[in-house]
């Protein structure tokens, strides 16, 4: 059972990307952020927003790349590398295009699915065994219109169960930062 130390969110910066299905990841953060009344401030040197937060006990980071999505292993391995955060130590959010608008998944490890945050943070941080909370945006049904669709807002409809996700997901990280993992992913997968 190991405790989390750093809660990273997947996204692009910039007010062009907010609202486009990429930026899953910093939607969650955003709403961890609420949810423990702090603010995350520019840490240029970790090429991040960041803020400290204590939820249920727990004190941990919150952070949101400012670097683009294909390079947020950059900035992870920074504040990582910098506070001495152990790899298992980290969650990292990110967006799904194989889940379902508003279906969250909980795992450890496993490879980057095509996802260019986690492309570029796996050898960023020296292996994959890191825990990921995969936030579904649903598919385009085409692999060609992937870029289009992960780049663009979704519907209301997909917005509001995305947002429903999120929140269920929020609501079990307590469980998640004390490391009680098996029973988070029992309530977040029995959602459906």
């Amino acid at each position: 059972m190991t405790a989390i130390q750093l809660v990273a969110g997947l996204g692009n910066p910039g007010p062009e990307y907010q609202q486009t299905r990429h930026n899953a990841g910093f939607w969650f953060v955003d709403a961890m952020a609420e949810r423990c009344g702090i603010t995350l401030r520019n840490e240029a040197r970790f090429h991040s927003d960041v803020a400290g937060c204590t939820l249920d006990g727990h004190d941990f980071r919150l952070q949101k790349p400012t670097t683009f999505m294909n390079h947020s292993g950059r900035a992870v391995a920074a504040l990582a590398g910098y506070f001495r955060v152990p790899r298992q130590t980290i969650l990292v959010i990110h967006d799904d295009l194989d889940l379902p608008p508003g279906t969250v998944r909980l795992k450890r490890g496993g490879g980057h699915g095509g996802h260019n945050g986690l492309r570029d943070l796996i050898p960023s941080l020296g292996g994959k065994d890191f825990l990921r909370l995969r936030i579904g945006i649903g598919h385009p049904g085409d692999r060609d219109r992937v870029v289009d669709y992960v780049l663009s807002r979704p519907s209301r409809e997909d917005r509001r169960l995305i947002d429903e996700g999120i929140e269920a997901a929020v609501d079990t990280m307590p469980g998640i930062l004390a490391g009680e993992l098996e029973q988070a992913m029992h309530r977040l997968h029995s959602r459906d």
